[in-house]
């Protein structure tokens, strides 16, 4: 197994996206106990709104299934929350049914609250080109469809900048046998999705989806970037 650097941007090109897992798959934190935000409104409920620093940013992610990205920025320490969504398609408020037809123009994302005292964009987006394939259009393995589609939604100037920055050094470094083909574009259009859809990989661990797609990615992300797990 060899690393190819970029700069600090590690792609490890030769560990398959199924690679077999070297260590237990552990429970993660729920959203509601996760470190890093200042208060939360007694026990999290359906209308109960968690807290956080003031600084804090979100970046929104489209990296394949929203199960398997969620699953490993959970793990991230500076990610504050994980939500999975859709996003920047025409459709209000889509439904997980109507984005799969593939006639809504929704991305599956995930939404990370993190905090950039502790965390950048540079080191999440190092993460997220380390995890998912950037280079085959709409899709991430047997997932198809644009739904799948690696994007990066940005709702600050030096979180477009950064990606920018990065698949430029990509680029240049030819880390990947193909082009990248990530979109960089502002947020737009985002909500939730349903509530069976959030923390899937905590809930459903040895699920076979999860077991064979969303485990690899988590393990992946421990090898690649031990300094950043929680």
């Amino acid at each position: 197994m060899q690393d190819k650097r970029c700069g600090d941007f590690i792609a490890m090109r030769n560990v398959p996206w199924s690679c077999p897992i070297e260590m237990p798959v552990q429970a993660l934190t729920c959203a509601c106990f996760r470190r890093g935000f200042r208060a939360v409104t007694g026990v999290l409920g359906q209308n109960e709104v968690m807290q956080f620093p003031s600084h804090a940013q979100t970046l929104v992610l489209g990296g394949g299934c929203f199960w398997c990205t969620e699953a490993v920025f959970v793990q991230v320490k500076g990610v504050l929350d994980v939500e999975s969504g859709y996003a920047n398609g025409q459709t209000r408020n889509p439904t997980y049914e109507q984005v799969c037809s593939g006639t809504t123009g929704h991305n599956e994302v995930v939404k990370l609250v993190f905090d950039p005292q502790v965390i950048t964009p540079r080191t999440l987006l190092e993460i997220f080109f380390v995890i998912h394939d950037p280079t085959t259009l709409n899709r991430q393995g047997n997932d198809r469809g644009t739904q799948y589609r690696s994007g990066i939604y940005f709702t600050t100037p030096d979180q477009a900048e950064a990606a920018k920055a990065i698949i430029a050094e990509i680029e240049a470094e030819e880390v990947f046998d193909a082009s990248v083909v990530t979109e960089v574009l502002p947020l737009e259009n985002y909500s939730a999705a349903e509530d069976y859809h959030q923390d899937f990989f905590e809930r459903n661990p040895t699920q076979g989806y999860c077991m064979a797609v969303a485990a690899p990615k988590v393990w992946k992300f421990k090898k690649t970037f031990s300094e950043w797990s929680k």
